[in-house]
């Protein structure tokens, strides 16, 4: 049965999952699966209807972050946790951030109103929801950046706070809001230049 990962492909949650997969080397099969995810029969199983989801073998998953810890645990290749207690912590830290509070703010209202809403679904952006939105996008950005340890996130270890972070980060750039948001943060700006250079960020991100 192999590997399938389900979901839009341009998702900065789909995204994480894609570059964690990219990561370890493992061949995967994506399958599209568009709002409202009607998905396939086995996503029933999820009461949420969120994306993305993830099969291996006949296991059934969801939440990225679910999906990204599995992954590094079931395959070889690199590991993208770390083994040092401080680093651990961090991520974790960075992740509980990314996952309460920056992605709802950062991709939920402001990258998906400036990037998606129109595009899309053919409607005007939410300039209300996207003002609403971007004290905690700022907030997320300041705490980010001060908790950073270069070369990663969350030290010497490319970890799983990385991996969910790059996509948000990507859509908000190519906003205005975040132009403003990420101005001065000089630390997440050299971050995300080191790490979008990685194979695996070129072949997901590019897409």
């Amino acid at each position: 049965m192999g590997v399938k990962l389900y979901g839009m492909s341009g998702s900065p949650n789909v995204r994480g999952a894609m570059l964690g997969l990219a990561e370890k080397g493992v061949d995967y099969e994506l399958i599209e699966v568009l709002p409202p995810f009607k998905a396939p029969e086995h996503m029933a199983r999820n009461p949420f209807g969120r994306v993305p989801a993830f099969e291996h073998d006949g296991f059934m998953l969801y939440e990225t972050q679910a999906i990204l810890r599995y992954v590094d645990q079931a395959f070889s290749g690199p590991a993208l946790q770390p083994a040092s207690a401080h680093e651990a912590a961090r991520m974790n830290q960075i992740l509980g951030i990314i996952d309460c509070y920056l992605f709802e703010s950062w991709s939920g209202a402001i990258g998906f109103e400036r990037l998606i809403a129109t595009s899309f679904f053919g409607r005007p952006c939410d300039l209300v929801r996207v003002e609403a939105a971007v004290p905690m996008a700022r907030c997320c950005a300041e705490a980010i950046e001060a908790l950073i340890s270069a070369p990663y996130l969350a030290g010497d270890t490319y970890s799983l706070a990385d991996i969910r972070l790059m996509p948000h980060f990507d859509w908000l750039r190519l906003t205005p809001e975040g132009e403003a948001i990420l101005a001065g943060k000089g630390k997440l700006g050299q971050w995300f230049q080191h790490v979008s250079e990685r194979p695996s960020a070129k072949k997901v991100l590019q897409q």
